[in-house]
């Protein structure tokens, strides 16, 4: 065999070397991106399904202290109801020229005074219910930005396997921008 075929043996063998050792940097770079993106991907739907139940809870006692305010209203429309029956009572007693019995007039104010307490005690409930929903709707807004940050972490892993699959530096480098703005929507959401 000529000196110049084995020289052109080892020529191409270095190079096939060569492309192994540099295709395989960047299977070991797109690997390690696509598994950080991953962990973030993975506490990112953990922390959107946390603030989503959370909010559900909120909402639900929100509707709670809306149904006892209203309880609590319609209690006061009842003592309404009963002042406004004693006062047609004492009418009654004056129209027929005759002073009402004491404890008409006793029991008119106790009912006045009871609704006071009742509509405070609605009032009361409702503020609450009011602060329960603002609440749960900044969770339901932090939910959409862990959310939105896993739909984009995502992506960037898809991309980073057709990266690996294909071995294309521009697919990665696209992979690694839509996952700093899949992290980027993460760390919004944690600082909301």
């Amino acid at each position: 065999m000529p000196e110049s075929e084995v020289e052109m043996d080892n020529v191409q063998e270095a190079i096939h070397e060569e492309l192994e050792r540099e295709g395989g940097n960047l299977l070991k770079t797109i690997a390690l991106t696509t598994a950080i993106m991953a962990a973030f991907a993975a506490v990112a739907a953990l922390r959107a399904g946390a603030t989503v139940n959370e909010a559900l809870v909120l909402k639900t006692e929100a509707t709670q202290l809306q149904a006892q305010a209203s309880d609590q209203w319609a209690y006061y429309q009842a003592k309404g109801i009963k002042a406004a029956t004693l006062d047609s009572t004492a009418a009654a007693w004056s129209a027929a020229g005759k002073t009402a019995p004491p404890d008409v007039s006793i029991n008119r104010k106790r009912y006045v005074d009871e609704q006071a307490a009742i509509s405070a005690a609605a009032r009361e409930k409702e503020h609450e219910r009011d602060r329960r929903n603002a609440e749960a709707e900044h969770l339901l807004h932090q939910h959409h930005r862990f959310a939105s940050s896993v739909a984009l972490l995502q992506v960037a892993i898809a991309l980073g396997a057709v990266a690996a699959l294909t071995r294309i530096r521009l697919v990665w480098f696209g992979s690694s921008v839509v996952g700093l703005a899949g992290i980027a929507f993460f760390v919004a959401a944690i600082l909301a």
